[in-house]
């Protein structure tokens, strides 16, 4: 089973996770939410960011979560959409800060962070 490599399993999960987060549970509360934000569209507002970012966020995180998963079968940028989760997460982490959030809602956000980067250094 070639494909259950390290490198693959962290793909599958970090986009997994990413589509789970903005497919599923977008319009749940839960304890990573920043601010007192009950959405993730919420989420955005609270972080001052204009309405069109919640849409390109969206956009960028499931076309980069759709590359992880299938570049685990054919041939896609992975490093690239790696990369791209990675900065999307600094980001994530920044915007967490800037609402004066506890760390403990930083970190899914540091966890994909971790796998993303660790998935550009091993492939």
């Amino acid at each position: 089973m070639d494909w259950l490599s390290p490198t693959n399993l962290l793909q599958i999960i970090v986009g997994l996770g990413l589509l789970n987060v903005w497919l599923l549970c977008g319009r749940s509360a839960t304890p990573h939410r920043g601010g007192a934000s009950r959405t993730l569209q919420e989420e955005f507002t609270a972080y001052g960011l204009p309405g069109f970012a919640f849409y390109l966020v969206g956009a960028l995180k499931i076309g980069a979560a759709l590359v992880l998963i299938a570049g685990v079968w054919i041939a896609l940028p992975v490093r690239a959409a790696a990369g791209l989760v990675a900065a999307l997460m600094v980001g994530a982490i920044a915007m967490h800060v800037k609402v004066g959030d506890p760390l403990m809602k930083s970190l899914f956000a540091a966890l994909m962070l971790a796998m993303s980067a660790a998935i550009v250094a091993l492939r």
